[in-house]
């Protein structure tokens, strides 16, 4: 009888005893992200984190994200904006501009694939949320999932889970997004078209551009200079090369370290009390809508730009415009094959590709300047 009771009291005292609806809901929502991750290969180095993460914090009693857990101290690097401004250094290092500088004219693209983030942004008006909470939803539209952290931490924290979860969830289904909407905005003949290849740019061009690129934006909107110093300063480390162990050092080992610790405790975020909730179901929505029509808006600008140009922009890299660098890029890529074979749009595409990543961290800016 002794052993009995000992046996049942141990059983009080396990999580099992402590375990609800929610938890195991969130369970399964954190395998379903890890099949995504290993079985289908969908951005591997977000969902998988982020999916244990989402395990981690739903194993009750463990108090990994309370006062004094594990990870609610490595949450400090996201609350307090270190571990996205930190991503967009190592992006930086990653980043090649030059595409944009050959082509200048895809920096249009970029900003018209924006377009759904203030589409979503009234959307989310309109059912209810406040202009904070709208700002930190639309951003979703822009496909980076760095900006929607800072965004949102600054904005509306309580927000975080469900944002970042629905950022990188769409991130990693870009090619599964993308490509309807792309065949269904073109012509088969606009897919064919073939583009000029791009001039080569001067090592000079490559160095001035992060300085001046930071000092302008900068200047223009003080809010966002923590993240678009950051990226152009990954950037300078690269396109110097003077300083190629700080280069190697910021695209390799740093952005890993702080990718684990920012994955994780994002889907750290996911707990079943806060995560399963109709606004929660409305933000994920919303923010499929977002992303949609900043594709739209990235194609159809780029629809515009080939009439204005007699003919000499493909219309598909408009879509790259939604940043998922490079993986929008590649699904450019892949489509503009698929009607021709022979045409290769991949540096093309990336010129919009990298001008979205510039222009989501603009318009956080502004959003971060007129709404705060």
């Amino acid at each position: 009888m002794n052993l009995l009771m000992k046996v049942l009291s141990l059983f009080t005292l396990s999580g099992f005893a402590a375990l609800t609806k929610g938890n195991i809901i969130m369970l399964l929502v954190g395998g379903v992200l890890l099949y995504l991750a290993i079985a289908k290969k969908f951005e591997p180095l977000l969902l998988l984190p982020i999916g244990f993460g989402a395990v981690l914090v739903n194993l009750p009693l463990a108090g990994l994200m309370e006062e004094g857990g594990l990870l609610y101290f490595i949450s400090f690097g996201i609350n307090h904006e270190i571990f996205p401004c930190l991503i967009f250094m190592g992006i930086g290092a990653m980043t090649d501009f030059g595409p944009l500088l050959s082509n200048p004219i895809t920096l249009l693209l970029g900003a018209a694939a924006q377009i759904g983030v203030f589409i979503a942004l009234i959307g989310a008006e309109i059912l209810g949320f406040t202009i904070q909470e709208a700002a930190s939803i639309g951003i979703i539209g822009g496909a980076d999932g760095p900006t929607a952290i800072y965004l949102t931490v600054k904005m509306a924290p309580h927000l975080l889970g469900a944002v970042a979860v629905a950022a990188y969830s769409y991130m990693s289904l870009v090619p599964l997004i993308l490509p309807p909407i792309m065949k269904l905005l073109t012509t088969p003949e606009e897919r064919k078209i073939v583009m000029k290849q791009l001039r080569p740019v001067s090592r000079a061009e490559r160095i001035l551009f992060p300085i001046i690129s930071t000092v302008l934006i900068g200047l223009l909107l003080p809010p966002s200079v923590p993240i678009i110093g950051m990226l152009m300063l990954g950037n300078l480390f690269r396109e110097s090369l003077v300083v190629n162990r700080l280069s190697n050092t910021a695209q390799n080992e740093l952005i890993n370290i702080v990718t684990i610790f920012l994955a994780t405790c994002v889907g750290a975020t996911m707990q079943a009390k806060y995560f399963l909730t109709f606004q929660t179901i409305k933000i994920i929505i919303l923010g499929l809508i977002a992303f949609a029509f900043s594709a739209a808006g990235g194609v159809l600008f780029g629809k515009l730009l080939n009439k204005i140009t007699g003919g000499k922009i493909n219309p598909l890299i408009g879509a790259a415009g939604v940043s998922a660098v490079p993986m929008s890029a590649r699904v450019v890529q892949k489509v503009g094959r698929e009607a021709d074979p022979k045409n290769f749009l991949l540096m093309h595409a990336m010129g919009p590709n990298v001008s979205g990543v510039i222009g989501t961290a603009v318009a956080a800016g502004v959003m971060l300047a007129l709404l705060k």
